[in-house]
């Protein structure tokens, strides 16, 4: 006879594994499916990049010059920079690149570097500090004079609001110099093709936000890998599935929001005393007829050797800060975490065979979706650290049961009070 905490267990677990199935199911659709639209893109590339041969040819012959091997190998990268390149130029918009920098992060020098060295031609990197005593301020004036013609830092900046983030970026917005804008990260890597990648949907008037995603590709220490895990087997997953549920993404991710000035005055602009501002912008903006756009560029972060206690705190408040958002629907995040549940229902049943039968399938299912997730991802030196995966997902419910109640949320060396609706106070 399967007593009432068994069947509480089991329900918990069944609902797990549905979650787990449908991560793997949209994960796997979402990153397929922009694949092949990128190999379509390049087909369309190549049928351009012959039209365009044809064309120089024909433009040869008519004045009577050989068009001879030597022609081609004067440029030894035709394709990009013949057509592509020419395309590219002419679509570029000058953009504004906006971090609001406390602390120093590692790996900060190679974070920041890579927004700088951007194969693109019309940029700045605006970097907004509010102490002027912070420790990341010597490597940002390193930066400075290594990339004079990109940079511009804004020191002692004074807080405008409890977000002290949100403040940097709005002065910072008043100083940009273009209409297109990313607001960035500095512990996020990127690549020399990033702006492009995130600003093109933007040519699109009905897409007002475009956000990424992302992930430690290949974590080095035990806790990044954590971390990391954290952000590909369940972050990822649950919010391709809510673009899945809403047809679109309802929110944004703050690691990066390329936009427009015009759409952040539409939207009603950046709020400087709210937690989670990015959502909320997010938000703002769908409420106003706009969509927000998922790349499929995920970008690379690595916490580096951070500590067990430094990753509770910050998902602490991420988990608070969904709960402010998202009001009682945080709660049913409890589907979520079937294979913490196995072992409490293994003891109630003292181990019977239906329960250990349902838990063995329910950890196969789990780590094939973790498969499919690091796969999909590009996350190959996740495969070592898959022993994990128990420990990450007990300290996913230990972060989500204690995101469920309280108000204080730790961030960049200051506690917090979250008060309703999200506004944050000292």
């Amino acid at each position: 006879m399967i007593t009432l905490p068994e069947i509480v267990f089991l329900v918990l677990i069944v609902g797990s594994v549905v979650f787990y199935l449908t991560c793997a199911l949209c994960t796997y659709q979402f990153f397929k499916s922009t694949q092949k639209q990128i190999t379509n893109n390049q087909d369309v590339l190549l049928v351009q990049d012959h039209s365009a041969k044809e064309d120089d040819l024909t433009y040869i012959s008519s004045r009577n010059e050989p068009a001879d091997a030597g022609f081609f190998n004067a440029v030894p990268n035709f394709k990009s920079a013949g057509v592509s390149a020419r395309l590219e130029n002419t679509q570029d918009l000058p953009v504004s690149i906006m971090l609001s920098i406390s602390g120093l992060d590692e790996g900060a020098w190679e974070n920041l570097s890579s927004l700088c060295t951007q194969n693109y031609h019309n940029y700045e990197v605006l970097i907004g500090v509010t102490d002027k005593s912070d420790r990341a301020i010597p490597l940002l004036q390193k930066l400075a004079a290594t990339f004079p013609d990109k940079v511009r830092l804004f020191l002692g900046l004074e807080p405008q609001g409890a977000n002290y983030k949100d403040s940097n970026l709005s002065y910072l917005l008043e100083k940009s110099q273009h209409e297109t804008i990313i607001f960035a990260d500095g512990d996020i890597r990127v690549n020399p093709d990033y702006i492009r990648t995130v600003t093109t949907p933007l040519h699109d008037p009905t897409v007002g936000i475009v956000t990424c995603a992302y992930v430690g590709h290949n974590p080095v220490y035990l806790n990044a890998a954590l971390a990391s895990f954290g952000r590909c087997i369940d972050f990822i997953p649950s919010l391709l599935i809510a673009r899945q549920l809403y047809h679109g993404l309802k929110f944004a991710i703050g690691v990066t929001i390329a936009t427009r000035k015009s759409t952040l005055a539409d939207v009603g602009g950046l709020h400087l005393n709210r937690i989670g501002s990015d959502y909320n912008l997010g938000k703002r903006a769908v409420t106003a007829g706009y969509r927000v756009e998922l790349s499929p560029y995920v970008l690379e972060w690595d916490t580096g050797s951070e500590s067990l206690q430094q990753i509770y705190l910050r998902e602490l408040r991420w988990a608070r800060t969904i709960r402010y958002n998202h009001g009682a629907l945080y709660y049913t995040l409890v589907f979520c975490y079937g294979t913490v549940y196995c072992l409490p229902l293994l003891l109630l049943s003292g181990f019977a065979g239906w329960a250990i039968a349902l838990s063995t399938t329910t950890f196969i299912i789990r780590y094939a979706q973790v498969l499919v997730s690091i796969f999909s991802i590009n996350c190959p030196g996740l495969l070592r650290w898959l022993w994990l995966i128990p420990l990450r997902d007990l300290l996913s419910f230990i972060v989500w049961f204690m995101g469920g109640f309280g108000q204080r949320v730790y961030w960049r060396e200051r506690y917090l009070q979250v008060e309703a609706d999200g506004v944050i106070s000292l």
